[in-house]
């Protein structure tokens, strides 16, 4: 039996605005669990809804097998970290971070034993006697993620804990709150709109969009084996390229390039799909510059744009009016308006209905394996 689960959670508004609809999930106990898609998606709204901020308006919540619907936030055990770092500007550290257990009742010296513990893990000792505007950005993040992990309780709910801070500072704080999910164990529920956030982070992401849940699956799954276009542009970065057309004859005719399926997919989806509008996809670092085109789809452009950004570069191509990113070795980037043919192998080509935007399965040795 999951730990947590989620089942047919919908989320209605007064005024009749559906938030989320129809959300399935089981959560097994210890895992961390991200959230992500863009603003709106429905995402903290959900994480609101498991701490108990707000009302389930159809479907049913689990904790361990047992209804929490009408739970209040206290009563499910949970500990939440907000975006917003919440801290009291009157209040040192170490008593912002024993305030919690100074409502609870907890002997003062246990006080101090978890406090100078968990000052210890996240860094703080040094700053117990501060206040929070001595503090910069990623030390009080660091104290509010201390206030929900110094109660111990069993599951860790976190909205966007991390963007407020510059981007050193989200990378530290990344890889602190994943140490600390292993060090306590705790079931941790994230939510970001950051898909690197997610993809470092997460034993599992749940992408969201208007309120639905378009795919759930590790984030090598979501990379390698999208099931929509939306999941596919979402995740990576640069996102993956999409070249949109007619399948005729198993090609896909542009203007100045032929796009040959037939060595790629199943005679029986070429036939399928025959003069119905499709997606192809690759990803931006899925090409080679080199020669050799044996098992590949060359494509041709001219180069419009170069972003070297030292462990890679970015070039922007341009085929008659379709643009797509490239990402490649620094050392062998090409110049700016200079033609440019690069291969994409069989084994990196992607293809969607465009009607539908679901993923379209070539070939089943096609789906990469973990």
């Amino acid at each position: 039996m999951a730990y947590l689960t989620l089942r047919g959670i919908n989320k209605i508004y007064p005024n009749g605005y559906h938030a989320v609809h129809d959300f399935n999930l089981e959560i097994e106990k210890g895992e961390f669990i991200v959230f992500v898609g863009s603003s709106g998606c429905g995402k903290s709204t959900t994480l609101r809804m498991i701490a108990g901020l707000e009302n389930i308006s159809k479907g049913e919540f689990l904790i361990n097998g047992v209804r929490a619907n009408e739970k209040g936030p206290r009563e499910r055990g949970v500990a939440m970290v907000f975006q917003s770092y919440a801290l009291y500007p009157h209040m040192t550290v170490y008593d912002n971070l024993a305030f919690g257990l100074t409502l609870q009742g907890v002997d003062d010296d246990v006080i101090e034993k978890r406090v100078n513990a968990t000052a210890g893990i996240l860094g703080l000792t040094d700053y117990l006697e501060r206040l929070p505007r001595e503090l910069s950005g990623g030390q009080r993040q660091r104290v509010a993620v201390g206030r929900a992990i110094i109660r111990k309780v069993d599951i860790f709910l976190m909205d966007e804990p991390l963007s407020n801070l510059d981007a050193k500072q989200r990378v530290t704080m990344r890889s602190e709150i994943t140490q600390i999910h292993r060090e306590t164990g705790a079931t941790t529920i994230y939510v970001t709109h950051d898909q690197t956030e997610a993809m470092t982070m997460a034993d599992r992401i749940v992408v969201m969009k208007d309120g639905y849940v378009q795919q759930v699956g590790t984030p090598y799954d979501l990379y390698f084996n999208p099931v929509n276009m939306f999941v596919a542009g979402f995740i990576g970065e640069p996102p993956m390229n999409f070249i949109e057309g007619t399948l005729s004859g198993g090609r896909i005719e542009l203007a100045n390039n032929t796009i040959d399926l037939n060595g790629v997919a199943d005679k029986s989806v070429i036939e399928k799909y025959e003069g119905q509008e499709v997606a192809f996809g690759f990803r931006p670092e899925a090409i080679k510059l080199s020669e050799d085109g044996e098992n590949t789809i060359a494509l041709t452009g001219i180069v419009e744009l170069i972003e070297l950004l030292g462990d890679n570069t970015n070039v922007y191509v341009d085929m008659h009016g379709i643009n797509c990113i490239l990402k490649v070795d620094p050392h062998i980037s090409p110049k700016a308006d200079s033609a440019i043919t690069f291969h994409i192998p069989y084994e990196n080509v992607y293809l969607f209905d465009r009607q539908t935007e679901k993923r379209i399965k070539l070939k089943e040795k096609n789906e990469k394996k973990q």
